[in-house]
């Protein structure tokens, strides 16, 4: 293995601790920053991420550490800590890197603290660094597990993708790359609000007809947000669009599915967020692009009625009721 291909991971949640596995199948030398000092050392002596990645090992080849200043080699960095964390994470880590060190952002959503979107955060943050997002339909556990995975890497630096794809991606975690940041940002944050939806719906028995009438106009939702952002048509409708949407709108390993399914059954947001497997990105997300669609002056009812049951104390029933009784579209007459 080359010391020059190397890659940094700085999140050791289940995410993180994915991307770090694929890099190594890319043959990278990888090194991964947990926050805690005691969680990076059990990791290290166990060869487990037993909290988010139960039963999957880690192999000797990947190197843990706490300290940040270990990742300030010049070696390219993926940054997957949950958006909550985002700012205080890269506040710490800017000081450390040359301004010549590609960072690509593996987090999706807003920072609820200040309602940026991660990719404002990422550059202003770190202003000098070539910057990117990756994204796309991609649970953690089957990629850490190495089952075929296809995303997107979106940046305006054709040297920062040809970096990247060099050392994360291979046959089973294809990579795919656009310039278009705008689109996969709106992508991976409003498919998280959506897939709450779904999750309501299906908790509360409403058939795959109704999920299916959620996602196609969930992604109009996100159709109508992108033209009014700048995105590209095409990235909303690929991977980073549709197919990151079907995949957490229709599986229970989405934590914001999960989260859905939780208040469909009557729990409260702070019940149902205690009930899941960790941080839901809709949450503070929702209340985000419900600001966003007002400024913009974009209809989102979906997305609407989602942050209404979780920020406006609105009941799932009357917000269910509400979506039903939109009025039907006025049907323009023939010429």
């Amino acid at each position: 293995m080359s010391a020059r291909r190397t890659l940094g991971v700085v999140g050791a949640g289940a995410w993180g601790s994915a991307l770090a596995l694929a890099a190594l199948r890319a043959g990278a030398a990888t090194r991964l920053w947990a926050r805690d000092p005691d969680v990076a050392a059990g990791m290290a002596q166990a060869r487990r991420n037993e909290r988010y990645l139960p039963g999957v090992p880690l192999p000797e080849a990947l190197e843990i550490t706490a300290e940040l200043s270990d990742l300030a080699d010049g070696r390219p960095l993926l940054i997957a800590v949950p958006s909550a964390h985002l700012t205080a994470v890269l506040a710490r880590l800017s000081p450390l890197l040359s301004g010549a060190v590609p960072v690509v952002l593996c987090t999706k959503g807003f920072d609820a603290a200040t309602g940026r979107s991660v990719l404002e955060v990422l550059l202003t943050s770190a202003p000098d660094h070539p910057t990117g997002l990756l994204s796309g339909p991609s649970f953690a556990a089957d990629v850490a597990r190495g089952l075929p995975t296809a995303v997107t890497l979106a940046s305006r630096d054709p040297a920062l993708i040809a970096t990247v794809m060099d050392r994360l991606a291979h046959p089973r975690f294809r990579i795919y790359p656009t310039d278009d940041l705008v689109g996969v940002e709106i992508g991976g944050a409003v498919k998280n609000v959506l897939a709450i939806a779904c999750g309501v719906a299906d908790e509360r028995g409403f058939g795959d007809n109704a999920r299916a009438a959620l996602i196609t106009r969930g992604l109009a939702e996100i159709m109508r947000l992108g033209e009014a952002m700048g995105a590209q048509p095409e990235t909303l409708v690929g991977l980073a669009g549709l197919g990151d949407l079907v995949l957490t709108c229709t599986s229970g390993q989405s934590r914001n599915y999960a989260l859905g399914r939780a208040l469909g059954a009557g729990l409260s947001l702070a019940e149902a967020s205690a009930s899941g497997r960790g941080v839901a990105e809709g949450v503070a997300t929702a209340a985000a692009l419900a600001r966003l669609a007002a400024a913009r002056g974009v209809e989102l009812p979906i997305v609407a009625a989602v942050n209404d049951v979780l920020h406006n104390g609105a009941k799932v029933e009357d917000a269910i009721a509400g979506l039903l009784s939109r009025p039907f579209p006025v049907v323009a007459p023939l010429s």
